[in-house]
C-alpha cells in the first residue's frame, strides 16, 4: 500500500464518522442476509441494540487514523485475534467479509467511493485481515488441535450469591485439559430456540488451572431494566446466560473453545512484585483464578484485592480462607447495601460505592511501588474510571490490565 492510497484512506474519515455507524449496519444486514451461517458467530443481543455495529465503525475508524503507524493498534489487534480464535473465525470468513462491507461502503459513500478509493479501501482491509490471519494462526498453532468446539459435560453448577454460579465443566473425552493462564477466558456455545441460530459468549475461567475441569462464573442478565407506574420491564436479557443458569443443569452437555485472552497474569515471569486485583460484581471470576495460582505457586507475593458490590461477595468463604493461608493476601470490600448480619472490618470496609481515593495509597494499592500490576475487571465503565484514577496516580499504561471483552469504542479508549 502506497502513500497515496494510505492518504486517501485517511481522507474518508470525516464521511465514516458520520456515516460509519450506518455503513456497519447495511454491512451487518447484507452479509447476514445473504450468509445465515454466520449468525452463529455474531452476537445477536449486540446487533439488536446496535452496539455491534457501532463497535466495527470504532475499529475502522482506529484503523484509518493510525495506518501509518499501525504499532498503535497492536493491543487491540490482539484482543480481536483472541476472541476471533475463541469464535472459531478462520481465514475465508475474512473473504465474506471484505466483499459486504466494500459493498457498503460504495452505497453510503456513493460517488465518493471512487475506482481509486475503492482500491485503496481493498488494500486496507486486506493489509488489516492479513495481520489479523497471520496472528490467529499463531494462536491457533499454540492451542495443539483444539482449535474448534470440544464437547464438555457440566458435572455440577454452585450457586455463589444471588444470580451468579460457578459451572464446573469435564471434558466429555476425558483427555487431560491444556493449561491456560489465569484470567483468560473460554467461549461457550448454545443454540438459541428464539433464533434458531448458535450464540456464543466468552466467560472468564475462575480457578486456577486443574488438568480435569475447568470452572466458570456467570451471573444472570435480566437485561436494561424499564420501570413505570404500571410495570417493569426488562430489554435484550442475556441469551446465553440465562440459558446456561436455567437449562444447563448437571449432565448437561456443551460446547467450549480452548481458553483464550490477553488479559492475564504471566505465570511465566516469576516477578514478585505486589499484585492489585481490582473487581466489580461477577468480574471476580478472574480475580479468583489470579489469586489461587498466585497462592498456589508464590504464596508470599503481595497481593491487595479490592472489589466492589451491591450486597454479598461471590466467593467470600473462599477469599476469607486465602487470606488465612496467604498472609501476602490483603482484601478491601466496598458494599452499596448492608445487610444486618454485616460487620465492618469483617464483612466489609467500606458502605459506599468504590472510592480508591478512599484506600491507603501505599498499603492498599501499592502505588510507591514502581512495579505492581494492577488487574481490572467489572462494568466497563467501571474499568475505565479505575484505569483513569490509578493514571492520574502516575501508574503507567503498561501496568493496568483491563477485561474489555469488546473490540469497539470503549476498547479503543482504554489505552
Amino acid at each position: 500500500m502506497n502513500y497515496q492510497q494510505s492518504k486517501l484512506v485517511k481522507d474518508t474519515i470525516p464521511a465514516l464518522r458520520e456515516h460509519g455507524e450506518r455503513i456497519t449496519s447495511i454491512f451487518y444486514k447484507n452479509m447476514l442476509r445473504d450468509h445465515p451461517e454466520l449468525n452463529n458467530y455474531f452476537n445477536s443481543v449486540n446487533q439488536k441494540n446496535g452496539r455491534q455495529p457501532r463497535a466495527l465503525t470504532a475499529v475502522i475508524l482506529g484503523f484509518a487514523a493510525n495506518i501509518n503507524n499501525l504499532s498503535e493498534l497492536v493491543p487491540k489487534f490482539e484482543r480481536m485475534s483472541n476472541k476471533h480464535c475463541s469464535l472459531g473465525i478462520k481465514p475465508e470468513h475474512y473473504e465474506i467479509v471484505g466483499v459486504y462491507l466494500l459493498r457498503a461502503f460504495a452505497e453510503v459513500l456513493g460517488p465518493a467511493m471512487t475506482p481509486t478509493v475503492q482500491v485503496a479501501w481493498e488494500k486496507a482491509y486486506w493489509l488489516l485481515a492479513k495481520m489479523l490471519i497471520g496472528r490467529e494462526a499463531q494462536l491457533y498453532r499454540d492451542f495443539q488441535g483444539w482449535s474448534s468446539w470440544r464437547k464438555f459435560k457440566v458435572d455440577r453448577v454452585v450457586s455463589e450469591t444471588e444470580g451468579i454460579y460457578s459451572f464446573y465443566l469435564k471434558p466429555q473425552d476425558g483427555k487431560k485439559l491444556p493449561k491456560f493462564l489465569p484470567g483468560q477466558y473460554v467461549s461457550l456455545r448454545v443454540q438459541v430456540p428464539e433464533s434458531g441460530h448458535y450464540q456464543a459468549r466468552q466467560y472468564s475461567l475462575s480457578e486456577a488451572w486443574r488438568e480435569d475441569y475447568y470452572r466458570i462464573t456467570v451471573k444472570r442478565d435480566e437485561g436494561a431494566q424499564y420501570s413505570n407506574s404500571v410495570s417493569t420491564s426488562y430489554f435484550h436479557p442475556g441469551a446465553v446466560s440465562n440459558i446456561l443458569i436455567d437449562q444447563m443443569g448437571a449432565g448437561e452437555v456443551i460446547d467450549v473453545s480452548h481458553p483464550a485472552g490477553e488479559f492475564f497474569l504471566d505465570t511465566n515471569n516469576e516477578s514478585t512484585q505486589p499484585l492489585v486485583l481490582i473487581s466489580a460484581g461477577v468480574g471476580v471470576a478472574p480475580m479468583i483464578s489470579i489469586a489461587n495460582t498466585v497462592s498456589e505457586s508464590q504464596p508470599g507475593r503481595p497481593v491487595s484485592w479490592i472489589h466492589g458490590s451491591r450486597k454479598s461477595i461471590p466467593f467470600e468463604d473462599h477469599i476469607a480462607q486465602l487470606k488465612r493461608k496467604n498472609t501476602g493476601l490483603r482484601t478491601k470490600i466496598f458494599k452499596t447495601q448492608l445487610a444486618r448480619s454485616d460487620v465492618a472490618g469483617v464483612t466489609y470496609d467500606f458502605d459506599f460505592r468504590m472510592d480508591l481515593a478512599a484506600l491507603n495509597p501505599a498499603d492498599d494499592l501499592f502505588l510507591r511501588h514502581s512495579g505492581t500490576e494492577y488487574y481490572i475487571c467489572g462494568p466497563e465503565l467501571f474499568m475505565l474510571e479505575v484505569s483513569a484514577y490509578l493514571k492520574s496516580q502516575s501508574v503507567p499504561v503498561a501496568r493496568i490490565k483491563c477485561e474489555l471483552f469488546s473490540t469497539g469504542d470503549l476498547a479503543l479508549k482504554q489505552t
